[in-house]
């Protein structure tokens, strides 16, 4: 499975400079005038997800995520992570407070200018052990 992360932005040219720089992320695709739309599809050659921003150029959707509405990366390497928080802020990202405390705890959580966040986790992504209804 491919999952792509598609999310509308008031600058494309901008968006895509701060997650490539802020995530190390490379243009994989980019399209002009799709039915009036202008996209650009950013991740790492190779992996199954990446993200797509883009602009209608006739009626702009303007972005509107909540607090909570998150991307998490989860970098176990403390040296790793300290490195790439600096990066997020060197690219223009801004550093919050997260609506969820429990994103303070091992994390950092960081803005960019349309109000999308992206934490960096201290820590490897163990999935919770999921806890079967009775009779399941």
């Amino acid at each position: 499975m491919q999952i792509r992360i598609a999310r509308p932005v008031t600058d494309l040219a901008r968006s895509q400079k701060l997650y490539c720089a802020g995530l190390e992320l490379t243009v994989l695709g980019s399209f002009t005038d799709h039915s009036g739309f202008d996209g650009v599809m950013l991740g790492r050659p190779g992996l199954p997800y990446h993200f797509e921003f883009t602009l209608w150029r006739e009626h702009p959707v303007l972005p509107q995520p909540t607090p909570d509405d998150l991307l998490v990366c989860y970098l176990p390497d403390a040296s790793v992570w300290r490195a790439s928080c600096a990066r997020m802020l060197l690219a223009g990202f801004r550093a919050v407070d997260p609506f969820n405390p429990y994103w303070a705890v091992r994390g950092k959580t960081f803005e960019d200018l349309d109000g999308y966040r992206t934490v960096l986790q201290n820590a490897e992504w163990n999935p919770p052990a999921l806890n079967p209804r009775p009779g399941d």
